[in-house]
Parts: structure tokens; sequence; C-alpha cells
């Protein structure tokens, strides 16, 4: 297996558990959309403690797609390649952050139990504020970043033609998409986590699934790099060319060191007979 076949292999696993996991964690994290999320949090708390786990997982394999690519992605722009790593990284710092905003839910929802669920300043105001904080990073930053970041190696592979140009169209579209739904988010224009949202979310997480799948079972189609080419090619190679100008070399004809002694003519030179 090639340098390049194991790395369509480990960046098609890591397609599949940074989108399983992204996607697994929302029915976990449902009580944080709760009007009593304070309560329910606090109900349900190991539930919302697995969907930050999960998110955390997002965040470790987020930057590690982007890193598995970046060999590949930069044999057609290092630009693009740098940049899909940096983007990469910032989405998966959101993902952590937003597990940390979470898990910080979880203890402030607990005390706030503990406390008889008093109507203070000390827990509701708090909390708020750490759940806009959260809905910021997972519905605006998360999602602008992974656009940014799937955009610029979507575009590189479209253009080297690493995967079927239907299938990196398919990445440019679903990403534009899911940039859109992070801008009317921002803007207000739809609810964070709606169904408008998650529509135009859908087409990017259907095709990083069937990109994973392409990947894992057929590769880049990219032609192997010098250093991929075994000795013994590389040798035989050798052995064909007769120096600078490339001059095909006949096996059959006697050359300097042959076991019958003779020489090998050289061209522009008369050889008299011995």
């Amino acid at each position: 297996m090639t340098r390049d076949r194991r790395r369509a292999v480990v960046t098609g696993v890591l397609l599949i558990l940074a989108t399983g996991s992204s996607l697994s964690s929302a029915p976990f994290l449902a009580p944080l959309g709760a009007s009593d999320y304070l309560t329910q949090v606090a109900a349900h708390s190991t539930r919302v403690e697995v969907g930050a786990l999960l998110a955390s997982i997002a965040a470790l394999t987020a930057p590690a797609i982007a890193v598995a690519l970046y060999p590949v992605v930069r044999r057609v722009g290092e630009a693009r390649a740098l940049g899909a790593v940096a983007f990469r990284v910032i989405e998966g710092m959101s993902y952590l952050a937003s597990a940390m905003l979470v898990l910080s839910l979880v203890t402030l929802s607990r005390d706030y139990v503990s406390a008889g669920r008093p109507d203070t300043p000390d827990y509701r105001p708090v909390a708020g504020t750490v759940l806009s904080a959260y809905r910021v990073l997972g519905n605006v930053a998360l999602l602008l970043a992974f656009a940014v970041g799937g955009l610029l190696y979507y575009l590189a592979f479209y253009e080297g033609r690493l995967v079927p140009r239907w299938l990196s169209g398919w990445g440019i579209v679903g990403v534009v998409l899911l940039f859109g739904a992070g801008v009317l988010v921002t803007l207000r224009v739809i609810a964070p986590e709606s169904a408008t949202q998650f529509a135009l979310a859908a087409p990017i997480g259907v095709q990083e699934m069937v990109l994973a799948g392409w990947l894992i079972a057929r590769g880049f189609a990219v032609a192997p790099s010098e250093s991929n080419l075994s000795p013994a090619v590389g040798a035989g190679s050798a052995a064909r060319t007769g120096g600078p100008e490339g001059r095909e070399v006949d096996p059959r004809r006697p050359r300097l060191g042959h076991p019958d002694g003779a020489r090998e003519p050289v061209p522009g030179v008369r050889h008299e007979p011995h």
C-alpha cells in the first residue's frame, strides 16, 4: 500500500469519526434546548456529559482530517493546504470550547438544583451567558470555520481531480450552504439548531460520508510519487538511461567491463582494430 493510499484510508476513517461523533452528540445535548434547561441538564447530567465527550472527539478529529490531507492538497496549492489546516484547527478549538461550556452548565445546573432552584442572579443570568456562548460557538464559529476549511480542500480536489469532480463539486456546494446557514444564524434570520439550519447542513453531512467511503475504497486519483517507487523500479529505470542526455542503452551492446572484453563504441571516435 502506497503512502497516498494510506493517507486516503486514514482520511476516510477520520471523516467518519468526525461526522459521526458530531451528529451523534445532538440527541445527548437535547436538554440544553429545553425552556427549563437548568433543571433538565441536572436531571440528565450523565447524558449531557456523554454529548460533551462526543464533541471532544470531533474536536480532535476535525483538524486531523486537514493534517492527513495536507501532503496531497499541497500538490495543488500549498496555501490552500495550510489554510485548510488553520481553519479546521479553529473548528476543533471551537468544538473543544463548546464541550467545556457544556460541562460548566452541568456543574452549574447541579448546584442550581441542590440550592432548591433559587431565582437569584447567582444562577440564571450566569447560566444564560454560558448557554449563549455555547450556541455562538456551535452554530456560528464552528460552522464558519469548517465551511472555509472544507471549501479550500474541496477546491483543490476539484482542480487537481483528486476525487471525481461530481464528488468534489458536491462538497463545494455543501460547504457554501453550510456557510450560508452560519451567516443566517448570525443575522438571526433563522434560529440556532432550527430545521432550516439542519436542512442547509444536511448536504455536506451526507457528502462527507460518501467521500469517506470513496477514499477508503478507491483512494486519491494521483500518480505515485518518486519516493513511493520501489528500489527495483528505480534501478530498472536507471539501467535504461544512458547518461545526462537520456540516451537509451541497448543491453545487448558490449560495454566496458563486459566479460567478453569488448569495448562499447563511442560516437564520433574512430576505433582501430587491435
